[in-house]
């Protein structure tokens, strides 16, 4: 197969009380899983597709059957969702980062809340994502269901994510029901910085 999943960085209650265990456990062994494996399955014998990356794929998604849109956005997404997510998270942005935050959205705090009105603006399934766009700014927006800003089928504010926030209900219900605005805040708290800085460098290499 080509494409597997990784542990999680930490262990399943590393990030309570703000995400609870068996949420952990249920979204990355059973939701992410599924999305590899169909993503595999959804690839076998596509020959244009299997010669690209995950990110070559997503960039020219439109090209692709739905499975793979919904498959590779699912198991890109949660990858970078995994990943920014600590125990022992740096608490706030630092250089140009903080500079490019504080230019476009005045402040970390307002981009915490613009970012949240965006994830409880988006109806049904989705993300909400802070992303580099390819002229090297920053900008926000949210995508439903496996979107994200790298595919070509998003014609609001494509570019490289750099974070990302679940608004699934399978990422917080069995933790925080339906109060996703609960969730949202609670997600600031296991938020790494330090892995958004280095996404942040990464994307600004590409563009």
């Amino acid at each position: 197969m080509k494409y597997t999943l990784d542990k999680l960085p930490y262990a399943n209650d590393a990030l309570v009380p703000h995400f609870d265990a068996e949420t952990m456990e249920i979204h990355h062994d059973r939701h992410h899983q599924a999305y590899v494996d169909n993503l595999n399955k959804a690839l076998e014998n596509n020959e244009e597709a299997n010669a690209l990356d995950l990110e070559g794929i997503l960039k020219q998604v439109s090209k692709f059957s739905p499975a793979v849109r919904n498959n590779g956005g699912g198991h890109y997404n949660h990858s970078l969702f995994w990943n920014i997510l600590s125990a022992t998270p740096k608490e706030n942005p630092e250089g140009k980062l903080l500079e490019e935050i504080n230019k476009t959205f005045g402040s970390v705090d307002q981009l915490k809340a613009d970012l949240k009105n965006l994830g409880l603006g988006q109806f049904g399934s989705g993300w909400a994502w802070l992303l580099v766009k390819h002229n090297g700014t920053l900008a926000i927006t949210s995508t439903a269901n496996q979107d994200n800003p790298l595919m070509d089928t998003n014609i609001h504010n494509q570019g490289y994510p750099i974070l990302g926030v679940d608004v699934w209900e399978h990422a917080y219900y069995l933790n925080y029901q339906n109060k996703r605005a609960d969730y949202l805040d609670a997600f600031w708290q296991v938020l790494d910085w330090a892995a958004v800085e280095e996404n942040y460098k990464a994307a600004l290499a590409k563009v």
